[in-house]
């Protein structure tokens, strides 16, 4: 299977390692194809495994065991990429942040879609799409909108994760 793995707060605070020996220890670990995106761990595999989570956390287990780091790591397939990026169902701005988020936990996106219902924001706009969260933010406002709160307690037990719709793009165009 070709996977998405989206590693959590890498290269960020103290958790900081090179793609390059990223891509070296996973080709090492018997993964192929690899590639990443950014400095931000965003990794496409090829494996024999055929579950998400199971290549996530393979992925995981080689992070902790070559760098030492516990990340959190959501896997997803190619086609669920695919999908948030093309669902994506808010008008793009310079000025806004277009995310996807995703989970290793559907409970998660549960909870996150309940708590969009009780933001009375004009700010941010929330709504579900295909096994991922859709979030629109202005800059800036990411950490301390009413919606950014709910998803940091959930982002801190390393349940969820964003990325950025030009950044998947990007995943993508490496795919």
């Amino acid at each position: 299977m070709r996977a998405v793995v989206l590693l959590r707060g890498v290269n960020v605070g103290g958790v900081r390692f090179s793609m390059r020996d990223l891509t070296d220890a996973l080709e090492g670990a018997g993964f192929a194809d690899v590639r990443t995106v950014l400095a931000s761990g965003n990794v496409l595999v090829t494996t024999e495994l055929d579950e998400p989570a199971a290549v996530a956390s393979a992925v995981a287990r080689v992070v902790r065991e070559r760098f030492g780091f516990d990340v959190g790591a959501i896997g997803a397939g190619l086609d669920v990429v695919r999908r948030a990026v093309e669902g994506y169902p808010f008008p793009r701005a310079a000025d806004r942040h277009a995310y996807a988020v995703f989970a290793d936990d559907e409970s998660a996106l549960a909870d996150l879609l309940e708590a969009a219902a009780e933001v009375a924001s004009a700010e941010e706009r929330v709504r579900s799409g295909g096994g991922v969260v859709y979030w629109d933010v202005p800059k800036g406002r990411t950490l301390d909108s009413p919606f950014g709160r709910r998803f940091g307690r959930w982002q801190q037990a390393g349940t969820v994760t964003t990325r950025n719709i030009a950044t998947l793009e990007k995943v993508l165009a490496a795919g």
